[in-house]
C-alpha cells in the first residue's frame, strides 16, 4: 500500500536504535527524507548510513533532549534542513522503580526525560507545521498508561502524561491540518531485550523460539501468542504519520498484543 508520505520529512527521535531505528526506516521505505537522532554521533551515523544505502535521504542531529540548550540546537538545525513534516517523540528514558525504591529525583527525572522533553520539541515545531496546512505529531507511550507497572512507578506515570499531552495538543491543533497521536507499545523484542532475556540462567543453550514463548507466557502473556518486534510499532506509526489517517487525531493506539486486556 502506497501511503503517500514521498517527500515529506521526518524527525525520528532516539533512532539510533531499537523502535526509534526501526520507524526510521519504514518512514525511509515510503519515501520520506528521515532525520536520525541520538546522543551518541557515531551510533547515529551508523543508523543513518545504513538507511541510506537503501536510497533515502537521511540528516543527523546529536544532542540531549532533556537539555533545553540541545533541544533548541537541534530544532535550529531541523529549521536548516526545511523544516518537517512528521516529529515522533520516541526518545523516553525508563529505569525500574517501586514506590518503595523510587524517591522524588527519580520521578523528576522520569518526567523531564519523557514529557518535558517531548513539550519542548513540540512547541518548537508545531508552529511550522501550522504556517504550511499539514503535519503529523507522534509520540510514544506504552502499555503501562493502562495498567501501571509496579516496577516501573514513574515512568508510567510519566507516560500517562504523554498520553494525556497528546489528546490536548489535538486539541490545540485543531483546524491546522496538523493531528496528533500516540502510539503505545507492549513488550517489544529489540535487541538488548532479546540478549536479556537469552543470557538468563535458565535459558542458556534453549532455542530462541522456547525462550520466547517462556517469556511470553510469564512475562507478557497476550492474546497473540508472541513478544512484539520494533517493526510492529513503525508499521502502525507509518500509517498514523501518512495522509490516509487524516481523520484521526487525539487517539492512543496501542500496539501490544491485547496485553493490556489480559488480566
Amino acid at each position: 500500500m502506497d501511503l503517500d508520505l514521498s517527500g515529506r520529512r521526518a524527525l525520528i527521535t532516539g533512532s539510533s536504535g531499537g523502535i526509534g531505528r526501526a520507524v526510521a526506516q519504514r518512514l525511509a521505505e515510503e519515501g520520506c527524507a528521515v532525520v536520525v537522532h541520538g546522543r551518541d554521533r557515531g551510533r547515529a551515523e551508523e543508523a543513518a548510513a545504513q538507511i541510506a544505502a537503501t536510497g533515502a535521504q537521511t540528516s543527523v542531529v546529536v544532542g540531549d533532549l532533556t537539555r533545553a540548550e540541545d533541544t533548541d540546537r537541534i530544532c535550529d538545525e531541523v529549521a536548516a534542513l526545511g523544516g518537517v513534516d512528521i516529529v515522533v517523540a520516541n526518545a523516553g528514558p525508563f529505569v525500574e522503580n517501586t514506590w518503595h525504591t523510587a524517591d522524588p529525583d527519580d520521578w523528576l527525572q522520569a518526567f523531564e526525560g519523557n514529557v518535558l522533553s517531548t513539550v519542548r520539541l513540540i512547541r518548537r515545531l508545531t508552529p511550522s507545521m501550522r504556517a504550511t496546512g499539514w503535519g503529523r505529531v507522534l509520540t510514544i507511550g506504552t502499555r503501562a498508561t493502562v495498567t501501571p507497572l509496579t516496577t516501573m512507578v514513574e515512568y508510567s506515570a510519566a507516560k500517562a502524561s504523554v498520553v494525556n499531552l497528546t489528546v490536548s495538543l489535538a486539541q490545540h491543533l485543531a483546524g491546522s491540518g496538523v493531528t496528533a497521536n500516540c502510539v503505545s507499545p507492549g513488550v517489544i523484542l529489540t535487541p538488548s531485550m532479546r540478549s536479556m532475556f537469552a543470557a538468563r540462567p535458565e535459558n542458556m543453550g534453549a532455542e530462541w523460539e522456547d525462550i520466547e514463548a517462556a517469556v511470553t507466557s510469564d512475562y507478557a502473556p497476550n492474546p497473540v501468542g508472541r513478544l512484539g518486534r520494533p517493526d510492529d510499532i513503525a508499521s502502525a506509526i507509518a500509517f498514523l504519520a501518512s495522509p490516509l489517517a487524516d481523520y484521526i487525531t487525539g487517539v492512543e493506539l496501542r500496539v501490544d498484543g491485547g496485553i493490556t486486556g489480559v488480566s
